[in-house]
This record gives C-alpha cells, structure tokens and sequence, in this order.
C-alpha cells in the first residue's frame, strides 16, 4: 500500500497515512466521535425527508392551481423567513442550550410535516395551508442550523473540521439531488401524503441524534466565569465588522453567488445554445450538484492544507472561472462539464469557509455568525438570479454568463490584493 506524510497535530510526524484516505473523503469525524456520527446521520436522513417534501409541495401547489407563479411563491414564502429569522436564530443559540434549541426546532419541523401529511390524508386541499407551513418550516429551519452548525466544534477537534465540512456538504448535495428524484416517484406512486409521512419517519433520526447529544450551552462571554448574558444580533454584526478574515468568507462567497450565478439562465440558454427542452434544463441544473458531489466524496486531500484563506479565494477564482467558460460552451457536454467544474470549485470553497468560520469563531459568537451565513446563503444566489436575468435581458444570455464570471474572478482577485492576510490565514493559528 503506498503512503504519503502530511502535518496532523494528532499524529507523530512519522505516523503513514494511507493514500486512498488522503483522496477519498475523510471518514476520520464519524468513526472517532459517536456524537457527530449520530449527527451526520441524523441531519442526513432528514435533509433527504426534506428535499422529498420541499418537491412534494410545489407540485402540490402547481396541482391546486395550475400556476407557475403560484410554484414560485413557495420559495418566496421560505425566503423571506430564513434571512429575517437567520440572524435572530443565531442569536438564540449563542444564549441557550443548543442541543435543547436543535431538538425543538426540529420537533417543530416535525409537527408541521404532520400537519401536511394529515391535510392530504383528509383531502384539506388549500394552498394557504401550504404556503404557511413552508414558511413555519422555514423558521425552524433558521432556528435549527445555527445550532446544530456551531455544535460541530464542541464536538470534534479543529483538524478534523475541514472534514466533517466535507462530510456536511456531501450530505447536503446528496439531499439535493436524490431527495426530489425520490420525491417524484413517491408522490407518483402514493401520493403527496406518503412523502410527508416518509418525512415525519425520516426526522425521527434527527430528534434521536439531538436527544442523545451532551448539553450544549454556550461558553462564558470571556472564559473567565463572567455569567452568560443574552446575545444581541446586533454585537454579532458588530464582532463581524471588527473580524476581517471572517468578513472575506462572506464577501468571497458574494462575488460568486451575486456576480457568476447562471442558473436563472438555464432555461434560456439549454434552447438558444443546445437546441434543448425541459430535459436539457435539468441535465444543467444537475450539473453543477454532481460536480459538488464528487467534490465531497473526493475531498480527502482538503484536510492537508493550512492555508484556508488562499484555498477559498482559488476556488472562488476557479467557480468564477468554470462559469465564463460554461457560457463560451456551445457543446451541451461541454458546458455540462464545466458547470460540474464549478459545483466542486463551489464545495471547495465552502468546506473553508465553513471551517474558517467554526474555528476562528469564539464560541460565543458561533451561533450568530453561523445566522449570518444562513442568510447570506439563502439571500446571495436569490440576489444572483435577479442580477444574471436582468443582464441577460440588457444584452444577451451569453454575454450575462461570461461577464458574470469574469467579474467574479476580477473581484475575489481586488479582495485578495486588497485583505493579503487573508490568503496567509494559517489553520494552525485561526485568527478571525
């Protein structure tokens, strides 16, 4: 077996580290923390409930009243939640017990997919309904993820965070993806009710990994025994705007999801370049999840590099990058190709900037930053689809998609030139 060395601050410098670990994703934070394990699984059980009820409702929606703008409001309805409730979500795990925040909210969660699940059984058919519970979801998602994200370093050490991040993203790109496919054909087969009760089951490994998680309530302010006060969202921004470091993670991610984000394009551009239809959309709306997906599961060799700060402003470069080309593409393969390109440039960049933010973090202050970036996730690539459809319609779709991702990589390149400390962020010595 062949092995190569790298720099772990829990091994020796002559431990060997098998080569298919450094290439494969890092399993290390499942098999030496039962408390993530049961997390990981957990949260990925339930995504993948999600992402079948999330689907189950649109088409619910589009069902009761034939309307694509009625489809539509579903994302504005759990929109506008997540970035008012982001912040305020955050804030209350900097001041409770997380794992008690974690296990309400997703009870909660849970409730509510009971509610759709008894709707549809007794054929209380009423798209008020729908819209409601999606935005209550929507709440207790922006309550639940903050909680559960700043719980991550309670529970592992700072080096083996860039693989759990990893481990995270996976899970996530897999909801993605595999959760509507499943949503379609359950509902195709049993109807919307079964995808409901499918995620009230999935959830209960969610509510099981938070029951059996230590108390999580967050550290005193200075770690000198001052009693714990209520946390202000407002001293969170405040802590932000004195943290530059932590500030380019949110400002690098900008540059890619407001400035190159094409898919508001897709439908455009799968008939005008490829000469495709509806099956076209998807294969490009797939591309850049796959891309993230082989991203995770080949994110092994993510765990030996110290310098996060570089990483993140390469990847964003190489999203950015990966964009312009795609909209050069007149080849449907091609352009598949280099929007995959980009969906693993984007998980690249997400595993660091996650890792920045948990481990230059106070434990104080996790839970709000982590709102921040609820916000900034859930608002950036909404803010990016007005931006490219707009440009599009000013120009041309080609023109929107290239120069979107030339700006991208001029601007992460003015902020590198401009924050050089940034790119020399050192793991070894997080500084925020």
């Amino acid at each position: 077996m062949l092995y190569f060395r790298v720099p772990d601050a829990t091994k020796s410098p002559a431990d060997p580290v098998p080569l298919r670990s450094r290439i494969f994703a890092d399993l290390t934070p499942l098999r030496t923390s039962p408390e993530y394990r049961r997390l990981w699984c957990g949260n990925t059980i339930s995504w993948m409930g999600q992402q079948m009820t999330a689907l189950a409702v649109s088409l619910q929606v589009y069902d009761l009243t034939h309307s694509t703008f009625a489809v539509g409001l579903v994302g504005l309805c759990s929109l506008v939640p997540l970035v008012v409730f982001g912040l305020y979500g955050g804030a209350i795990a900097d001041t409770v017990d997380r794992r008690k925040l974690g296990l309400y909210s997703a009870s909660g969660a849970t409730v509510l997919s009971v509610v759709l699940a008894v709707a549809a059984l007794t054929h209380r058919h009423h798209v008020a309904l729908l819209y409601a519970v999606v935005a209550l979801q929507a709440v207790c998602f922006a309550m639940n993820s903050p909680a559960r994200s700043s719980m991550i370093p309670r529970l592992l050490p700072v080096e083996q965070l860039p693989a759990a991040n990893a481990l995270n993203s996976l899970t996530s790109n897999l909801g993605l993806m595999g959760g509507p496919m499943l949503g379609g054909v359950i509902v195709g087969l049993w109807g919307y009710q079964a995808a409901y009760l499918i995620d009230v089951v999935a959830f209960g490994a969610s509510l099981y990994a938070m029951w059996r998680l230590p108390a999580m309530l967050p550290e005193e302010d200075d770690g000198d025994g001052t009693p714990r006060r209520r946390a202000s969202v407002l001293d969170g921004l405040r802590f932000l705007a004195t943290r530059p470091n932590l500030r380019m993670t949110f400002f690098t991610d900008l540059s890619a999801m407001v400035l190159a984000q094409p898919r508001a394009l897709f439908p455009a551009v799968a008939v005008l370049w490829f000469a495709g239809d509806a099956k076209t959309v998807g294969l490009l709306v797939a591309a850049p999840a796959v891309g993230a997906v082989l991203g995770g599961l080949f994110s092994g060799w993510l765990g030996g590099i110290r310098r996060h700060g570089l990483a993140i402003l390469l990847a964003v470069g190489a999203w950015g990058a990966a964009v312009a080309c795609f909209g050069l593409a007149r080849n449907l393969w091609l352009g598949l190709f280099f929007l995959a390109v980009a969906g693993c440039a984007d998980t690249v960049s997400m595993v660091f900037r996650s890792t920045m933010l948990q481990a230059a973090t106070p434990d104080r202050m996790r839970g709000r930053l982590q709102g921040v970036f609820i916000v900034v996730v859930a608002g950036g690539p909404r803010l990016g689809d007005f931006l490219a459809g707009s440009a599009a319609d000013l120009t041309s779709p080609a023109a929107a998609v290239i120069g979107g991702g030339l700006a991208c990589v001029l601007t992460v390149t003015a902020l590198g030139l401009g924050r050089r400390a940034f790119a020399r962020y050192d793991a070894r010595d997080p500084q925020p």
